[in-house]
């Protein structure tokens, strides 16, 4: 928590999170993978550490996800980057205006967003894709830091699944200070909440999590995504 409040801009956040060994499954797990690597990958150097963040520090959209792949974000260091939720994600994004080209398959690969920054909720790729509770807590305050810095210009976060929708609500009231509303309001696709009465937080949509779970059984369509971050666009201004 102190490491995360001391973080003066998102490069030193960056370089704090990557240097993080806060959770022992997490640590293990991360690096046990590296070392052992798939074996599509067994010729590249894995990531093996936190992923931080990525886009631009004047973000004016958000996407807050759950934590980096195992042979994804893991592997190449960047959020979404080197997996198939991300080749989803990123040729959404590109559609939409909000990224360079449609892919993301490597750290070095020139890929730039405009207007936005995605996130994780967890920065350590976990067993089973199932970070504890304990594990969320503990890496919170790498969010709410994040989120404190681009506060300035945020507009809207896009929450991609329940458990980055879930994680949204203490951070919004860590960042912002605001109780989330009761009943909490629940998550879907599609789903969109405004706080009118708190103007400088931003709106927030639920998506289908990217995963092949739901890309590949046709739960989430591309159509679909188009049509959330076409939302997101409008809520933040840009359209």
């Amino acid at each position: 928590m102190a490491r995360a409040a001391a973080a003066p801009d998102l490069p030193a956040l960056d370089a704090a999170v990557a240097d993080c060994f806060a959770c022992p499954r997490l640590v293990a797990w991360r690096e046990r993978v590296a070392a052992e690597r798939r074996a599509a990958f067994r010729d590249q150097t894995y990531w093996g550490r936190p992923v931080p963040g990525y886009g631009t520090s004047d973000a004016v959209i958000g996407i807050l996800g759950l934590a980096p792949a195992a042979h994804g974000g893991n592997r190449t260091g960047r959020i979404f980057t080197g997996d198939r939720s991300g080749d989803v994600l990123f040729a959404a994004l590109h559609r939409a205006g909000l990224a360079n080209q449609p892919t993301s398959v490597a750290a070095d690969d020139g890929l730039t967003l405009a207007h936005t920054r995605i996130f994780a909720a967890v920065r350590c790729a976990p067993p089973d894709n199932k970070p504890s509770p304990a594990e969320r807590d503990t890496c919170a305050p790498w969010l709410h830091r994040e989120l404190a810095l681009i506060r300035p210009t945020l507009r809207v976060v896009v929450a991609l699944g329940a458990f980055a929708w879930a994680a949204w609500w203490p951070a919004a009231r860590a960042v912002y200070g605001h109780r989330p509303p009761s009943p909490r309001p629940a998550f879907g696709h599609g789903a969109h909440v405004s706080l009118p009465e708190v103007p400088e937080m931003p709106d927030l949509l639920g998506c289908y999590h990217v995963s092949q779970q739901n890309t590949f059984t046709g739960r989430l369509t591309p159509a679909m995504l188009d049509d959330v971050f076409g939302r997101a666009k409008e809520l933040a201004g840009l359209a």
